[in-house]
Order: structure tokens, then sequence, then C-alpha cells
């Protein structure tokens, strides 16, 4: 399980990620993100909601309101062309902190051990 603490510092990526391949409400982000990382990351929806609101006011994202086929309202959230800005140097970010670690904690060597 991966720390509440490292998780919280990756949603930035994870939610502007997934956003650019196209709009989601944000129960389909939580699920996705799950989906995707094989439950190793999870989020839960009170926690993703105040980013989402977050990111909303930064102007990284647009939020509109959709009918589902059920009729019931959600949230839709896209990326903005800030949005995508930011997610150049979260990339950079991430990828050196990655590199750092991996370097640091000897993870190539002990991923090739179990290989």
């Amino acid at each position: 399980m991966i720390d509440a603490n490292v998780k919280r510092g990756s949603a930035e990526l994870a939610v502007l990620s997934l956003l650019e391949r196209g709009a989601m409400h944000g129960y389909e982000i939580a699920k996705r993100v799950e989906l995707e990382t094989g439950g190793v990351l999870k989020f839960d929806v009170a926690s993703l909601y105040p980013l989402l609101y977050r990111m909303e006011k930064d102007g990284w994202v647009a939020a509109e309101w959709q009918e589902s086929e059920n009729g019931r309202k959600r949230r839709c959230y896209k990326l903005t062309r800030d949005g995508k800005k930011q997610l150049v140097p979260l990339r950079a970010q991430w990828r050196k902190f990655f590199e750092a670690l991996s370097q640091l904690g000897g993870l190539e060597a002990a991923m090739e051990r179990t290989r």
C-alpha cells in the first residue's frame, strides 16, 4: 500500500494525466486510477473532489454539469490549455524524483534481481 502523503503528492499528476485522455466525472477518475494502477493507488471521492475544485479554481480543469443516462446530474471535468501546460513540468519533476529514488535506493538493481 502507498502512504497517503506520497499519494497526495501524486494526485495532481494522476488526475491531469487521465483528463488528458478525455473528460470524466470524479467517480470515474477514482475508478480509473485504481484500475489502471492495479489497485496500488486509490483515491476516495471525498479527497478527490477538493483537489478537482482547486484545480478548477487554478484554471487547470473546467467542469460542467451533465445528465447521465439514468437522469442523474454529475459534474464532468476536462483538461484546459493551462492544465496541459501544467503536465509538462509535473511529469519532469516526477521523472527526476523517481530517478533519484531509484539511484539512491538501489531500485534498479533490486528490480533486476527479481526478473
